[in-house]
C-alpha cells in the first residue's frame, strides 16, 4: 500500500461525502449505529451544558444525536468540505444550529481552541488517520484537564490483516491501518490520556456488513442505475463484505469502544 497520507485522506474524505457511501452505509456511518453512540456518551459521562468535539462527525448525525439526547453543544471537524456542507444543512433543517457547529479541518490539526472541551469523540475514523500520535495529541489538547476522549474503532488481531485488506479501498472503509486496541491505548497515553475503559463490540461489525450487503443486492435489483450513477461497483463490494465478513468470523478484526482520561 504505497499510497502518501495526502492521497489516504483526501480519498476517504471524498468517499465519505459522496454518494455511494451513503447508499451503502445508509444514516449511520459507524457499527453500532445510534445505540452505541449514546452507550459512547454514557460511558463518557456527557451531561447538559457540557461542549463536545466530534472529530471525522461526517454528515453529523452523531453531533445531532448528543445534541438532543444529551443537552450537549458539539463542534464537528471534517475533512471533506462536502460533509461539512451536508452537516450543516441538516443541522439547520433540524432547528439545532446554535447546539452542533461544523468545521472543515484535519483530525491531526483540529482548527479548534486548546483546553476548552468536556469529551472528544471519533467514531470509526481514528484508524483511517495516517498520523494516529498527531491525532490523539490534538484531542489531549482541546480537552480540559478531567476530560475524556471515547473512540469507537476497528480492531485488529496481533497476527494482522490478509493482505487483500489493507489496500487504499480497504483504508477508506476503515480496515486496512486499524491496530490492536492496546496499541491505541498506547498511542494515546504518549499523547497524555489515560485509558480508563474499554468494551468489544465484534457483533456490532458483524451486523454493519450484512447490513450492507443486504442493502447493495436489494439496491442491485430495484435500483440498479442508481448504483452505477454513485460509481458503485456491486462486485467489488460484494466481495469486500464477504472477506471481511470471514475476517472477524476469525477472530482477526473486531470492533472496540475506548475511554480515556486527561489526568487534572
Amino acid at each position: 500500500m504505497n499510497n502518501t497520507p495526502a492521497e489516504i485522506k483526501a480519498c476517504c474524505a471524498d468517499a465519505y461525502g459522496g454518494d455511494a457511501v451513503a447508499l451503502l452505509l445508509g444514516e449511520s456511518y459507524h457499527p453500532g449505529g445510534p445505540a452505541l453512540t449514546r452507550r459512547l456518551a454514557e460511558r463518557l459521562r456527557l451531561r447538559s451544558g457540557q461542549q463536545v468535539v466530534d472529530v471525522a462527525a461526517g454528515p453529523g448525525a452523531s453531533a445531532r444525536l448528543l445534541a438532543t439526547d444529551f443537552d450537549v453543544t458539539v463542534d464537528g471537524v471534517d475533512l471533506g468540505e462536502a460533509s461539512v456542507d451536508r452537516a450543516r444543512k441538516l443541522t439547520d433543517e433540524a432547528g439545532l444550529a446554535d447546539r452542533a457547529r461544523f468545521h472543515p479541518g484535519d483530525a491531526e490539526r483540529v482548527p479548534l481552541p486548546d483546553g476548552e472541551f468536556d469529551a472528544v469523540v471519533c467514531e470509526c475514523a481514528f484508524c483511517t488517520f495516517p498520523d494516529k500520535h498527531a491525532a490523539a495529541s490534538e484531542f489531549a489538547r482541546v480537552l480540559r484537564p478531567g476530560g475524556r476522549v471515547g473512540i469507537t474503532d476497528v480492531v485488529v488481531a496481533g497476527a494482522g490483516l490478509p493482505e487483500e485488506l489493507t489496500t487504499l479501498t480497504a483504508w477508506v472503509a476503515c480496515i486496512a491501518d486499524a491496530r490492536p486496541l492496546g496499541e491505541y491505548s498506547a498511542i494515546l497515553h504518549q499523547a497524555g490520556l489515560r485509558t480508563v475503559h474499554t468494551e468489544q463490540y465484534d457483533d456490532a461489525l458483524t451486523r454493519m456488513i450484512d447490513e450492507i450487503d443486504a442493502r447493495i443486492r436489494l439496491l442491485r435489483m430495484t435500483a440498479p442505475a442508481r448504483l452505477a450513477e454513485a460509481g458503485v461497483d456491486v462486485s467489488a463490494v460484494l466481495h469486500y463484505t464477504t472477506l471481511a465478513r470471514k475476517t472477524v468470523q476469525e477472530g482477526q478484526i473486531g470492533y472496540a469502544l475506548l475511554i480515556a482520561e486527561r489526568p487534572r
